[in-house]
């Protein structure tokens, strides 16, 4: 009984790690359950508007939303790390997938539904493998400037182009600012005025709620004040854009058609999607967690993410993540854990099957003014502007993927943003901070001379400290430090190293030193390395340096190795 006992809770504990919400849901603390209850429904009743509006965004059938807003966020409750992220359709997907899939069927067709359905699930799969091969680290890659200044412009680009449901205009599909300006401007004479006042109020009347009441879900008030205004007034008939029929019902498994042609010219976008969804859903996912105190797993994260979007294509739905708004609103609202998502879905459910009537008369306007207060959020000047204060290059940075974005689109701002980040990164690893160094009495050590060009300095004795880990990326850098200091020193007898800052070696790092030690050697310069950590220590005396240099290469300090070298000096050896 005991074995079988012990058998049982292993096979539990392998469940658990598979399918995490086995664990929450048999310790399942009824005293949550209050909390849960009213943050699910304050959830849902943000969601099925923003659903409806970010599937329109996406040039789709705003049921696709509702669709999206079920069954993903039942997966991703079950196998997902985070207590408290809201999955669900989001506004910069929903861009993203509208640049993209226009390009192949004209939006809202049957062709255009079936490729925005192979992304989803293309974007699921990537997910799923990259969680399973534990590459959720990947996202850290892109620097916080590079994501600042994207979303800034995913929200001005989605702003813009939600103005022809605003004024009342059909425009031709556009992918940047230039291109939606260019087309709006000369037609502004076309604008339907009450079109643009239904608009320019439900955004009037969201922005004073959000001042005023900032938790309580203005959308759906708007939402309903709205489509009785319209069907009473039958503003239809006056030319306002409405949603029209909503398909009732629960969404049905559909299989979408993977032709290999389609599949290669959606990669880039999936590719898009996976790392800006990645990164919004995990960067306000662990926001809260950190709040709450427990622990965020980026690669469950993946997986999680990949079933839920693997699920809203089988479904008819549209890519999901987590998004920024509803998560916060789920845990503001009392969310103590996942049970909170599955209320969600399952008053979206009952939505599909006995609400859909209700949003004939939904004017399309008013789901415009949701997507742009949702989004005017997100434009972040003070983070720019902070950026080109404290560090010019990460500032930089976040502008030109800013601009980037607005000209090009967001698939190359993208893309650009991603080249900026890794080539900030290769450049800063490939110019390891490096400092020649003289002793300043005052502070008793050894600093900086760029900061303290008083420091005694001797003229036999070259210090320099390295700042970096040392690999084969960097060792040409870090040669012409050394040959350019020694040509500004001349008549230096040695080089001592402080590698207190060295954190990691790699063989070419070694074989160069060793080279260098050799080269220099023949001109009578000796080496000597000092606060050398034990994790370079153990390369370097696998790689023979105590019998190529002895004691030289075991200094705890610089002014322990300078003492030494001094003495040795004075009496005649080296």
């Amino acid at each position: 009984m005991r074995d079988f006992r012990t058998s049982a809770g292993k096979c539990g504990d392998m469940l658990g790690k598979i399918m995490p919400a086995l664990e929450w849901i048999r310790n399942y603390d009824r005293s949550d359950w209050k909390g849960d209850l009213t943050a699910g429904a304050t959830v849902a009743v943000m969601l099925v508007p923003q659903g409806m509006a970010y599937a329109m965004l996406a040039g789709l059938p705003t049921v696709m939303g509702l669709y999206a807003s079920t069954i993903p966020l039942f997966v991703y409750a079950l196998f997902g790390s985070s207590r408290h992220l809201a999955v669900g359709p989001v506004a910069i997907i929903s861009i993203i997938i509208f640049a993209r899939c226009s390009l192949i069927a004209e939006p809202g067709s049957p062709k255009y539904i079936n490729a925005v359905l192979v992304l989803g699930a293309m974007v699921g799969a990537i997910q799923v493998a990259m969680g399973l091969m534990r590459l959720g680290f990947i996202v850290h890659y892109l620097s916080h400037a590079v994501i600042s200044g994207l979303t800034s412009a995913a929200a001005i680009l989605i702003g813009l182009s939600q103005l022809k449901h605003l004024l009342g205009i059909s425009l031709t599909p556009h992918h940047s600012a230039i291109g939606i300006l260019r087309e709006i401007i000369p037609r502004m004479g076309e604008t339907h005025l009450i079109t643009l006042i239904c608009g320019c109020g439900s955004i009037a009347t969201l922005l004073l709620f959000k001042k005023l009441w900032p938790r309580f879900p203005a959308a759906i008030v708007v939402v309903i004040v709205a489509t009785a205004i319209v069907r009473a007034l039958h503003l239809d008939e006056a030319g306002i854009g409405i949603v029209g029929s909503v398909p009732a019902g629960l969404p049905y498994p559909q299989l979408p058609d993977f032709d290999p042609d389609l599949v290669q010219s959606l990669a880039a976008a999936a590719l898009t999607i996976v790392l800006v969804g990645f990164v919004e859903s995990i960067s306000v996912a662990q926001v809260v967690a950190m709040k709450e105190r427990y622990p965020i797993h980026p690669n469950r994260e993946l997986g999680a993410l990949g079933l839920a979007n693997i699920a809203a294509s089988l479904s008819s739905g549209c890519p999901v993540t987590g998004g920024f708004s509803r998560t916060a609103v789920n845990h503001e609202a009392g969310a103590r854990t996942e049970m909170a998502s599955l209320i969600s879905a399952v008053l979206v459910l009952l939505t599909l099957l006995f609400l859909t009537p209700l949003f004939h008369y939904l004017p399309n306007a008013v789901l415009a003014a949701i997507v742009i207060v949702a989004v005017a959020g997100l434009v972040d000047f003070e983070t720019a502007k902070k950026l080109l204060v404290v560090k010019r290059g990460d500032g930089l940075s976040l502008l030109l993927t800013f601009v980037a974005t607005l000209a090009l689109g967001l698939e190359v701002g993208v893309l650009l943003g991603a080249a900026f980040s890794l080539s900030g990164f290769i450049w800063r690893s490939s110019h390891p901070h490096t400092a020649r160094l003289g002793f300043v009495e005052e502070e008793g050590g050894f600093r900086n001379l760029s900061r303290y060009p008083r420091a005694t300095t001797y003229p036999a004795i070259l210090i320099l400290r390295v700042d970096a880990s040392l690999y084969f990326a960097n060792m040409a850098f870090l040669t012409d430090v050394i040959r350019n200091a020694v040509h500004d020193q001349p008549g230096v007898q040695w080089i001592v190293m402080d590698f207190s800052g060295v954190n990691d070696i790699d063989a070419c790092a070694v074989e160069t030193l060793e080279r260098l030690m050799e080269v220099y050697g023949e001109a009578d310069i000796g080496f000597a390395f000092s606060g050398m950590k034990g994790p370079v220590r153990d390369v370097v005396t696998r790689a023979g340096w105590p019998e190529l240099l002895g004691s030289r290469m075991w200094y705890t300090s610089v002014r322990q190795a300078l003492d030494d070298i001094r003495g040795s000096t004075s009496a005649g050896t080296r």
